[in-house]
């Protein structure tokens, strides 16, 4: 068992290195660049975290797009090292749709919805689990997104709410012009401590979170 998990995360993060090598596209919109600093923007008070470590020595930050093949190739790579690492490392999640993903957006918004009624893990986790079944259409999936919320005991008039609200939007937003302004251009992008990182394999990645942690 734990031979075929290996060959399913080494073929996973070797699309996912593929597919970083790709000409990348543009978010949703086109930020003003910030004059703050990238290590400043790496993470906000109000970032998204599928942990709670507040005092953590080492972060993770991910920029990505519910809808990005080499996001969801890459999914079940960090989720080893959340079973790894959770108690050591904080994991943050930025969202960063891109503009040329039907879907990315309307995910996003779903994902933040949930997560305003403490299932951001949930909803993260069925985005990649079911990206299958509504990625890659050029038609709206608002009707399978609200699925998910109620497969997930949401209060739906909540959720429909923050899923319809500017400032849902906006909050996505924010996030892809910090990302903008580091110089993400597409997904996934990952940071450690602040610093860009380009791992090519799984294995590398694992090393340098492993170097931040003796550091």
């Amino acid at each position: 068992m734990l031979v075929v998990i290996g060959v399913v995360l080494v073929a996973g993060w070797a699309y996912a290195g593929f597919q970083l090598t790709r000409p990348q596209e543009a978010a949703i919109a086109t930020p003003t660049p910030s004059t703050t600093s990238s290590a400043d923007l790496t993470v906000r008070e109000d970032s998204r975290r599928l942990n709670d470590l507040p005092n953590a020595k080492v972060t993770f930050v991910e920029f990505l797009d519910f809808e990005c093949e080499a996001c969801g190739a890459a999914f079940p790579a960090i989720e080893e090292l959340r079973r790894t690492y959770g108690n050591r490392v904080s994991f943050v999640i930025r969202y960063f749709p891109i503009q040329s993903h039907f879907n990315a957006l309307r995910a996003a918004r779903a994902v933040e919805a949930a997560a305003q009624q403490g299932q951001l893990e949930a909803m993260y986790t069925k985005m990649y689990s079911a990206q299958t079944e509504w990625a890659e259409q050029q038609v709206p999936k608002d009707d399978v997104f609200r699925g998910y919320a109620q497969e997930l005991g949401l209060d739906m008039a909540t959720w429909e709410a923050a899923y319809n609200a500017t400032a849902t939007t906006d909050r996505i937003q924010s996030d892809v012009q910090d990302g903008t302004s580091m110089g993400v251009q597409g997904t996934p992008t990952f940071f450690l401590n602040g610093k860009l990182i380009e791992p090519q394999s799984f294995g590398e990645l694992e090393t340098l979170i492993q170097q931040a942690l003796a550091e």
